[in-house]
């Protein structure tokens, strides 16, 4: 078996799976989020010609007391604030397919002012096979009182 029949095959696999992660378009990195606080989570899908199964998503919410960094987000999810379907679509501004959350932040008394992190986790198959993808992406916010 020559190496380029194993190795392009594998390349072409691990481009599309690039090609299908999501992101979290909002809140942006740095954002000041407040205990209690109603706000927007925008989960964003690339447009791929390589189609894609959604099996669920879980957004949530993991506080970083310092002198700690945060804990690494498959390890440890943190309050899970939504559990469900992830259903983007194209919206009437050109660009790729998100659905927006509204989630809610924790109102712990004991969490003081300080970095934090929102979660995303996406389960989705791709390809003829399927394969199933696993995707963990997050967005480092700044808890307020």
């Amino acid at each position: 078996m020559k190496p380029a029949s194993v190795i392009l095959p594998l390349l072409a696999f691990a481009t599309s799976v690039a090609a299908q992660a999501s992101h979290i378009g909002l809140p942006t990195a740095g954002t000041r989020v407040h205990k209690g606080q109603n706000m927007t989570v925008q989960v964003v899908v690339p447009n791929s010609i390589m189609g894609s199964i959604e099996v669920g998503i879980v957004l949530s919410f993991q506080y970083c007391p310092l002198p700690n960094p945060c804990p690494n987000p498959t390890n440890q999810l943190g309050s899970i604030l939504y559990v469900g379907k992830l259903e983007a679509k194209f919206h009437e501004i050109p660009g790729q397919p998100y659905e927006n959350f509204t989630i809610t932040i924790p109102d712990y008394d004991f969490w003081d002012p300080a970095p934090a992190q929102i979660i995303e986790n996406r389960f989705h198959l791709i390809g003829a096979g399927p394969a199933a993808v696993l995707e963990t992406n997050t967005v480092a916010v700044q808890l307020q009182n």
